[in-house]
């Protein structure tokens, strides 16, 4: 392994939002210039300027040259904008996504993988397809999502699907909230997130998230070089433009932030790595694995186990839990597995010839510096300077924003507001 993988930034990444058309806005446009006030005091967001948190799973920044966003690329030029914006590690959905809304790092979080244990939730193993699991709140109060924040403040919130949404997450559930349902059309989605704008205003969210995770479902399948990828690029671009026609006929100018988890590299079962090649297989049992694997070793052979799972290995690298390079900031949670192994991008781990690889075009979770994992941030809204760029962005840094213009205070993160500053608008940018 060449430094956890790190490579160069793809040039097509950076250069993406600079190639972004040139067509008018039908959304009202940013204020002009950044502020430079330190007042402390939060600003109210007005009823008719809800703010909505949009997670496109799955989306690379470089998705935006494909030719067939035009509603994305109008919303970034017009708005604000990161040629890139860096996931946590490890650079899958669920944490990422409660990152997002917490300014937590996994590690802190404690959703440190989509599938996980805890020893003191014994019996049970946390999976995104395990329903039981994801609406049991013991997974998801070692952190206090924004919605939860929001709703103790008083501010109506509403989660038209996100990863924690479903649970009553220190005892708290948003306003407004939907059972997840991968067949529900991005654009009834978005029917169903303007509908929550039509209530009456004591029962109207004004912090909102709407997710769509058509984009990874294609990047995993086909990979994300294919052409299903621009076609679900183009399905949800045409639904953002339904959500920014129905916000103009409504009257509202909202504040948009639209963002991904992650970005897609490309896989194939050419390229595999067994780990009972290195471990018989009665030394160990897996959590999790593909671009990462997480490992408990028998305790009867786990030191000679370690002899052979540890270190680098060819297209992989493994560690003890509490040896996890510090800069990935994961390790010293209770649920990250004991052996922890990262295999280079494009490469995936599984337990034996009998595994079955969960990705055949495409799969994320690797080093989080990689360019394939790049997510997207675009910000458009009064709360955002029109034509504000900044090359690179933290995830964490996501949250205290939203706060911000949200005009609720923000619990203490790992994100920073200085970070996103220079994409405020002056209105928005008091209390910085």
């Amino acid at each position: 392994m060449k430094s956890l993988f790190v490579l160069s930034r793809l040039p097509a990444m950076l250069a993406s939002l600079a190639l972004l058309s040139a067509c008018s806005s039908l959304l009202p446009a940013a204020a002009p210039s950044a502020s430079s006030a330190s007042a402390t005091t939060q600003k109210v967001t007005p009823a008719n300027q809800p703010l909505i948190l949009i997670s496109i799973d799955g989306f690379r920044p470089d998705y935006l040259q494909r030719g067939v966003s035009p509603v994305l690329n109008q919303l970034a030029q017009q708005g604000a904008s990161a040629a890139v914006m860096r996931p946590s590690f490890p650079s899958v959905t669920f944490p990422n996504h409660y990152t997002l809304v917490t300014g937590l790092r996994p590690d802190q979080h404690g959703i440190v993988a989509n599938t996980m244990e805890d020893p003191q939730i014994p019996g049970v193993r946390f999976a995104l397809s395990k329903r039981e699991a994801v609406t049991d709140r013991r997974w998801w109060d070692m952190a206090e999502p924004f919605w939860v924040t929001a709703e103790k403040a008083g501010v109506k919130t509403g989660t038209m699907f996100w990863p924690g949404s479903e649970a009553d997450i220190q005892g708290v559930r948003p306003s407004q909230w939907a059972v997840f349902d991968e067949k529900m059309t991005p654009a009834t989605r978005v029917d169903t997130l303007l509908g929550w704008l039509d209530l009456p205003a004591e029962q109207r969210p004004r912090l909102l998230t709407l997710y769509f995770d058509q984009v990874d479902h294609a990047g995993h399948d086909f990979g994300p070089d294919s052409p299903q990828i621009a076609q679900a690029v183009a399905e949800v671009d045409a639904a953002l433009g339904r959500l920014r026609a129905g916000l103009q006929q409504r009257g509202m100018q909202a504040n948009l932030v639209i963002v991904s988890d992650h970005g897609m590299a490309a896989v194939s079962d050419q390229r595999v790595i067994r780990l009972n090649q290195l471990l018989p297989d009665n030394q160990f049992r897996t959590i999790t694995t593909g671009p990462f694997a997480g490992i408990e070793l028998t305790a009867e052979t786990a030191a000679q186990a370690e002899k052979a799972i540890l270190g680098k290995h060819e297209h992989m690298e493994c560690w003890r839990k509490s040896e996890i390079p510090a800069r990935l900031e994961f390790g010293s949670n209770r649920r990250v597995p004991a052996v922890f192994c990262l295999a280079e991008p494009g490469w995936q781990i599984v337990a034996n010839e009998k595994a079955k690889l969960r990705s055949s075009g495409g799969a994320h979770g690797y080093d989080n510096l990689a360019p394939e994992m790049a997510a997207l941030f675009i910000a458009n809204g009064p709360a955002f300077r029109a034509g504000a760029q900044i090359a690179e962005l933290q995830n964490v840094d996501v949250y205290p924003l939203l706060m911000q213009v949200a005009g609720v205070p923000a619990l203490p993160s790992r994100g920073k507001l200085q970070a996103t500053s220079s994409l405020l608008s002056d209105s928005a940018g008091q209390g910085r």
